[in-house]
């Protein structure tokens, strides 16, 4: 487990960077990361938290789901014992965030069939959210998506929220 606590400290180092406004010094450190653990051959659980993270980093948008898409595909691999050997109650979660992130990414497309999909797909997991203030979060964010949707002649990048 000490490996595994180093690369959610690791991810953690990224996501301050981030949040102090260094973007580029968190990409270098999640592909770093990314790299040790394997990439795609990783382990889902680290998987699933390092793309949902880089996605938060990208400049692109197509780079951005990118990573959303593979923050997806490991989450779908996370066993409940291995989330909860991680400290997490339960992979399901997740989904919420990473289902609203997907749908922000194809509002930004332009593509909002796609955006509307996942927007669906988060609100039908969203009762697996506590009530608490990422709960909240995630929940303002998916009514954002919404309204946003309901406006779709609002430039792509309009109010951008990206929850993580």
């Amino acid at each position: 487990m000490a490996d595994q606590d180093l690369i959610m400290k690791r991810v953690g180092e990224g996501i301050e960077l981030s949040q102090r406004g260094d973007r580029e010094a968190a990409r270098g450190l999640f592909a770093e990361v990314w790299e040790e653990i394997g990439g795609e051959r990783g382990d889902p659980f680290h998987r699933c938290a390092l793309a949902h993270c880089m996605a938060d980093v990208q400049d692109d948008v197509q780079d951005e789901l990118l990573w959303d898409r593979r923050a997806l595909e490991a989450a779908d691999m996370v066993s409940d014992e291995r989330a909860a050997a991680a400290g997490v109650s339960s992979v399901e979660g997740f989904y919420p965030s990473l289902y609203l992130n997907l749908g922000e990414c194809y509002r930004k497309l332009g593509d909002y069939d796609q955006a509307r999909q996942h927007l669906a797909a988060g609100r039908a997991a969203v009762d697996m959210l506590p009530d608490d203030g990422y709960g909240r979060m995630i929940r303002g964010g998916l009514q954002r998506l919404e309204e946003r949707l309901c406006e779709p002649d609002q430039p792509a990048d309009a109010e951008e929220f990206r929850p993580s």
